[in-house]
């Protein structure tokens, strides 16, 4: 982290001095942490308070005005006066954790969490990891608690460290730490602050590249493979859509204010034969949600409701192994569909007699009907030279015609019997009850298979996942003509051992 630029917060706590030998007529320590760029305005510093009334002391984040202004204030913490160290191992895991607390409470889930954490000494990269959730933090208050003059120098310089290269690897291992549950609700506090910022950045007219507009990260272990990404809706691309803009205030305060999580899940086997080696893989499980990064009750007094959202519409994954000397073929498990279609034939004979002028109208009528069974997702797979390529579609059951890429015509946008109205408590809805959608192996369970040749035995072989997500919104039950399709990419490097 200190190769990035930020400051090593965590080195620089193991440095200070025994609390014994500070000034005795200052009981405050500290590190600048962000200059703005203008020299009439103050820098953020982190200080360290000793409290003159009891052995305590406590951390907190300020402003450097004339009059210093705390925005972040930690809990306090013991210390011994004799110890030789002021902070001592327990006082700094108490602090990861106050810290991490900080970050989830600025989202929009107040319930209180239980974060547990291995010793100290069994996290390899803690120097990393502390220092990440500290910028994280600082990148927080930054938005909400920052005076107006200080906040737009300060965020582009902490959003930056937080995108590069660094900042990213780290964040996988703080990831893995948390665990699932609390990762979930570090990353919608984190994008709940990203879409604040953008929305704040838009109503002025001004533009800036989000410090991640897309989070990802993969593992390989246990004969699975893993992909997790979380991407802030408004910070995707917008692909196409009715009108240049959403005038509808209330509409778009919905649309911007929920993010995509994501999980892909593969499955994979390792077959040695013997003249050659089979890698299979199959999908385990395909998760898109589409989750609300505000409470209920305020998308229901600022936002058009809770159903108006962006739902999939397609999801394309491409797989490839990246060196591909070794590689003999692939092979794909799915035939291209091939829907039965039923035809059947009516005729009628209407016949009739009107006196006083006998004669005998026969009208004779005959007509064809065609009826095709789709479901609303269609799977296929592909394949480009080493890539294999899986891709879900969603489709209108009425027209059958491709969502993502189609345009709705006004009428169907309207149309109360329309099959994306009230798309979520439908029973003939394609998405869950909660608006995503899942993939699972017992109807996608379809795999790839490649053969290598037996010299990559004992190696280790790099496969590239690419993918693509379309989120597309149609109107659900709030009255409007606006729809747009919204698109992001994510590429990931997963590394499986031949054996």
């Amino acid at each position: 982290m200190a190769s990035s630029g930020f400051p090593d917060i965590f080195s620089w706590i193991q440095s200070l001095p025994p609390i014994s030998q500070w000034p005795p007529n200052n009981s405050i320590v500290s590190i600048s942490l962000c200059s703005s760029s203008s020299s009439s305005q103050p820098s953020l510093k982190l200080c360290i308070s000793k409290n003159p009334q009891a052995p305590t002391l406590y951390f907190s984040v300020v402003a450097d005005y004339n009059l210093p202004v705390a925005l972040w204030t930690s809990k306090h913490f013991k210390y011994s006066p004799n110890n030789i160290t002021p902070i001592s191992q327990e006082t700094i895991s108490s602090l990861l954790v106050n810290v991490i607390e900080s970050v989830i409470h600025y989202g929009s889930n107040k319930n209180s969490f239980l974060i547990k954490f291995l010793k100290l000494e069994y996290i390899a990269n803690l120097e990393e990891v502390f220092n990440l959730s500290f910028l994280t933090l600082l990148f927080l208050v930054c938005i909400y608690e920052a005076p107006a003059g200080l906040r737009s120098g300060c965020l582009n310089i902490l959003k930056n460290h937080l995108a590069d290269c660094c900042s990213r690897q780290t964040s996988k291992s703080l990831m893995m730490l948390l665990g699932s549950n609390l990762e979930e609700e570090w990353m919608r506090s984190m994008n709940l602050a990203i879409t604040n910022w953008t929305v704040e950045l838009q109503a002025e007219h001004r533009t800036v590249k989000t410090p991640s507009p897309l989070y990802s990260y993969a593992i390989s272990t246990f004969g699975m493979l893993k992909v997790q990404l979380y991407c802030p809706v408004i910070a995707m691309d917008i692909e196409k859509s009715s009108s240049p803009s959403c005038d509808d205030e209330r509409l778009q305060f919905s649309l911007n204010y929920h993010q995509l999580e994501g999980v892909l899940q593969f499955n994979y086997k390792v077959i040695v034969k013997e003249r050659w080696i089979d890698v299979m893989l199959n999908v385990d499980n395909i998760r898109c949600d589409i989750v609300r990064l505000v409470n209920e009750t305020l998308m229901k007094e600022q936002g058009a409701g809770t159903g108006e959202k962006h739902f999939p519409s397609r999801i394309s994954l491409q797989i490839t192994p990246t060196r591909q000397s070794n590689i003999v073929s692939v092979s794909v498990s799915k035939s291209s569909d091939n829907p039965a279609r039923e035809i059947g034939k009516e005729k009628g004979i209407e016949g009739s007699f009107e006196p006083p002028n006998p004669y005998v109208a026969i009208r004779v009528s005959a007509g064809e009907t065609m009826t095709m069974s789709l479901k609303p997702w269609k799977f296929e797979e592909s394949v480009y030279g080493y890539s294999a390529k899986l891709n879900w579609f969603l489709h209108d059951s009425v027209d059958g015609r491709e969502i993502f890429s189609s345009k709705p015509s006004k009428y169907q946008l309207i149309n109360p019997k329309a099959w994306f109205k009230d798309r979520y408590s439908s029973a003939y809805r394609p998405f869950t009850r909660q608006g995503g959608v899942i993939f699972a192996g017992d109807e996608y369970g379809e795999g790839v298979m490649w053969k290598v040749d037996k010299a990559a035995l004992g190696k280790t072989m790099e496969w590239e996942i690419r993918g693509w997500i379309w989120l597309t919104y149609w109107p659900n039950k709030h009255r409007t003509c606006y729809a747009e399709t919204r698109r992001l990419e994510f590429r990931e490097i997963l590394k499986l051992t031949i054996a």
